[in-house]
């Protein structure tokens, strides 16, 4: 039976699966039964403190049982859950919390002086509820828990209700709620397991922040689907810890981003431990990346290193996310995308003037289906923009072959306009990231006063290598047309990133843009 809900999806499964292992967090075990329960009684309490109907709910987690309990009971409560990005500093969360009118907040230890702050700046935030003991006035979570369960109103809540506002990463300005309905999260999940063929009897490790859509969707929703068992990690580091929890818990389905794929690859080990790690992924039926664009190089690296599938997917926070997906079995096509997730899914190319266009040329991936969210909170206008004729306007530049992959050439707003002709940093990025020295990539466009604008490259070189601008770019004019070679490379340390490991090119192109203005004079 499909749910038609979240709360559902959860219910479903622990009545099929009542002692099975839902959630591992360290020594901690909870069944798919207890944890029914818990959101059940958590939910209850939420009801008793005041949360009402369609009232926003944030919660400002990291990884742990609690963030899953909350989400599902914010749910059962007929709430909207309001993920936060646990890193955010005061004014970031603080317009999250305005934006959406937040009535409550949950939050970790750590992050409870902020809390507390922010329910002194933000005018609907009443209540601060926190995983541990702490003052007086800040609700302990166990403490909501109420024996006595009632009809709770979200459980048999309708489909195209609100469920969850995702902030988009606000690559400029502000960020966006994009609005993402029951009916929109559970089609994603379903498509998502049926895509990789997963089971309850698979075991997925969550590495990855749950706040985000990804992550929540790959490593939470889906496995609770299914009635899968979700081994919760707060972070990667140190790596040791979880490769104890996947020998120890014989993970199944291995959740990343390419940082940590190109990490595995080039791990430098002796023989008899590059053949024991090896073995400890042994029980790893499937590796999925996602968050961000997957080097090929990467992928033909870990595939050759691990011999486990190694799919790369693409969604965006406003398709709940997950969109495409190469095959599990079947052709998988490095520095491709692959193919729509579902047939529920539609995908489309389309030039300025939206006349679709057919294999090989580059226009704007567009897409309709039963997982686009209904719109942007309070922002008709970019809403308005954004969806057209049910069709989601991605702003990414992309292309399919004969047989239906697609694949990303980059931003909209990235494409580089060389004396009128279109440069797309993802096909220089992957020419970088073919080169054995190169560990990371990052291209831009900059102003350029004989050609309109050129490409910068931004270089992370591996451990212990050395290179020079000139090597890079002479590696480059061998396998690209001259007008795609960047002017300049530029050597880092390091580059931007978000929480998921996405490289934020936004605060590159500032730097270039801050860099490039005239000097007032004093």
């Amino acid at each position: 039976m499909i749910p038609k809900n979240l709360a559902e999806l959860l219910r479903n499964s622990a009545q099929k699966h009542p002692r099975r292992t839902a959630i591992v967090f360290g020594r901690k075990k909870i069944s798919y039964k207890a944890l029914d329960e818990a959101t059940d009684q958590i939910a209850c309490g939420l009801i008793e403190a005041g949360i009402r109907e369609q009232q926003r709910v944030a919660l400002f987690l990291d990884n742990c049982p609690e963030f899953i309990i909350s989400y599902y009971a914010v749910l059962k409560a007929g709430a909207v859950t309001v993920p936060i990005n646990y890193m955010f500093k005061v004014e970031e969360a603080k317009y999250i919390l305005q934006d959406s009118e937040a009535v409550a907040i949950i939050a970790s230890r750590p992050y409870l002086d902020i809390a507390e702050e922010l329910r002194l700046r933000v005018d609907s935030l009443k209540l601060i509820i926190s995983t541990s003991k702490a003052k007086d006035h800040i609700i302990y979570f166990e403490g909501l828990k109420k024996k006595e369960t009632q009809r709770l109103s979200g459980a048999s809540g309708n489909p195209e209700d609100l469920a969850v506002i995702l902030y988009t990463s606000g690559t400029t300005g502000h960020p966006k709620g994009a609005m993402l309905t029951h009916s929109n999260l559970v089609s994603n999940a379903i498509d998502s397991a049926s895509a990789i063929k997963s089971s309850y009897k698979d075991a997925f490790i969550c590495i990855l922040p749950l706040f985000h859509s990804f992550a929540a969707t790959v490593c939470m929703n889906l496995p609770l689907l299914v009635g899968a068992k979700i081994v919760v990690m707060k972070s990667l580091r140190p790596f040791k810890r979880v490769i104890r929890a996947i020998r120890k818990n014989k993970v199944t389905v291995f959740v990343g981003i390419p940082s940590i794929y190109n990490i595995l690859k080039d791990l430098k080990l002796p023989a008899f431990m590059n053949t024991a790690l090896i073995r400890i992924f042994n029980p790893v039926k499937v590796c999925i990346s996602g968050a961000a664009a997957l080097p090929a190089e990467t992928l033909s690296g870990f595939e050759k290193r691990f011999r486990i599938p190694l799919l790369e997917g693409y969604g965006l926070t406003e398709a709940s996310p997950v969109v495409t997906l190469n095959p599990l079995r079947g052709q998988r096509k490095p520095g491709s995308i692959g193919v729509t997730l579902s047939r529920t899914i539609e995908l489309k190319i389309v030039d300025e003037k939206d006349n679709v266009l057919g294999a090989g040329e580059i226009g704007e991936l567009i897409v309709r289906g039963p997982n686009i969210m209904r719109g942007y909170l309070k922002q008709e206008e970019a809403s308005a923009e954004t969806i057209r004729d049910d069709w989601l306007y991605t702003g990414d530049m992309a292309k399919f072959d004969h047989q239906g992959y697609f694949i990303i050439v980059g931003r909209k707003k990235e494409m580089v306009n060389v004396r009128g002709l279109n440069v797309y940093p993802r096909e220089i990025e992957e020419v970088l990231y073919s080169n054995p020295k190169i560990k990371e990539a990052a291209v831009i466009g900059i102003t350029d006063t004989h050609k309109g604008e050129v490409p910068k490259a931004f270089v992370v070189l591996k451990e212990g290598v050395v290179a020079k601008e000139q090597e890079i770019i002479h590696y480059l004019r061998e396998r690209l047309a001259p007008y795609k070679i960047p002017k300049f490379v530029e050597f880092r340390s390091s580059l931007p990133k978000n929480a998921t490991g996405k490289i934020l090119k936004r605060i590159l192109e500032d730097e270039e843009e801050k860099r490039q203005r005239p000097q007032t004079p004093p």
